[in-house]
């Protein structure tokens, strides 16, 4: 699998400087942690759920959370087990099917055992568990359980912990929360993929819901926490873990609302201005500035729970050709001794020291998200998307 590898080889090409690679669920977990990029939740009640799941790979989905959580009444449970099961194994039986990274989100740690003895040989589809409400006295048994799992099917099975829990939300617990939520992913590190964050968790606390013209970042309560937890688990010294960014929970727009927009304009020569005013008409511009804004705060990746939001994720996830020149430049062999150079687009001073982290992250999304052209920037890269 590869990020946009649904679009045609020629028009890659004509997008980017520098493709996105090629990977596979058994790459390495640094590689795969990167390449999570809009992960698309779906209630496990789904009927169709194995069709469901190829479609959305066929359209550019790279990483599915199959949801036996929140997403479901509590009377659902056992049917959604079941469902899940039987669609895992006749996805499994499909000699060309090609699904994305599948993760199931449970509710309870001998979900992860149970799940994992039914399935079977379909086991091999899963990627891992996302782990909800995580702190350390309930994400332990959790991650246990995960271990206990790996070596009764010779397995890697990942977590995905989701730090939503009032305790870390609320002032006074905070700190030692978030001490203890440190010390156990870094116990179990090399099971641990991603951290998510949830949002919704946390502004159901004080009774609050962000409107679709704000971003998470508006709601100063959720945007606290967000910081510290980029502060204590996202840090670029080697200890920290991708931190992936909340769900955007609107999605009136459809993909066919842009179809005539992009019908008038011929490849890479769409109407920017037109295209966004229709973004902005059916209230994904929030996304839009909430995804920015992930990204400046040091997040990488997005929970998502409708489909027509994976490709804006994405294709705000490609390095730009002018980032991608600031980090080689910084990353030279020969400026391994610091200093500060003038952008080859002379309009910035990189700091070689200060913003070699930086440049390190840049590199590690360009190798997943690819390179843009010059030329090439968000519009051309989603109406490419939108026209497959």
């Amino acid at each position: 699998m590869r990020h946009f590898g649904h679009i045609a080889p020629q028009v890659r090409e004509r997008l980017f400087h520098r493709e996105p690679c090629a990977f596979t669920a058994d790459s390495p977990p640094q590689l795969l942690a990167a390449a999570l990029g809009a992960t698309l939740y779906s209630p496990a009640t789904r009927p169709h759920l194995a069709d469901d799941i190829l479609k959305q790979a066929g359209r550019g989905v790279i990483s599915m959370v199959v949801c036996l959580e929140d997403s479901i009444d509590d009377a659902e449970v056992v049917g959604a087990e079941e469902n899940l099961v039987r669609q895992f194994r006749d996805l499994a039986h499909r000699p060309d099917a090609r699904p994305p990274l599948l993760f199931v989100r449970v509710r309870r740690p001998e979900q992860i055992s149970d799940l994992v003895r039914r399935l079977g040989p379909a086991v091999r589809l899963l990627s891992g568990f996302v782990l909800p409400k995580f702190t350390e006295e309930r994400g332990i048994p959790f991650l246990e359980s995960l271990a206990a799992a790996e070596t009764a099917t010779g397995r890697r099975l990942f977590a995905m912990p989701v730090l939503e829990s009032p305790q870390l939300l609320y002032l006074e617990s905070r700190a030692e929360t978030l001490a203890g939520i440190a010390r156990t992913v870094d116990k179990y590190r090399e099971r641990v993929l991603a951290l998510r964050l949830g949002v919704t968790d946390f502004c159901s606390a004080y009774g609050l819901r962000r409107p679709p013209h704000m971003t998470a970042y508006d709601v100063q309560i959720v945007a606290s926490v967000i910081a510290d937890v980029v502060n204590h688990l996202g840090r670029a010294d080697g200890t920290g873990f991708i931190v992936t960014g909340p769900v955007w929970e609107y999605f009136r727009v459809q993909e066919r609302m842009f179809k005539p927009q992009l019908r008038q304009s011929p490849f890479l020569q769409v109407r920017a201005e037109e295209l966004r005013r229709a973004l902005i008409e059916h209230d994904i511009d929030g996304l839009l500035r909430e995804i920015e804004l992930d990204r400046a705060n040091g997040l990488l990746g997005k929970t998502c729970i409708h489909p027509s939001h994976v490709l804006p994720v994405h294709a705000l996830s490609v390095v730009s050709h002018e980032e991608y020149s600031d980090a080689q430049d910084i990353l030279r062999p020969e400026r391994d001794g610091g200093g500060v150079l003038r952008s080859a687009y002379t309009n910035k001073m990189n700091e070689v020291k200060p913003h070699r982290a930086w440049a390190e992250r840049t590199l590690r999304r360009a190798e997943v998200f690819g390179v843009a052209r010059e030329d090439v920037g968000f519009v051309e890269l989603l109406s490419a998307g939108l026209r497959v």
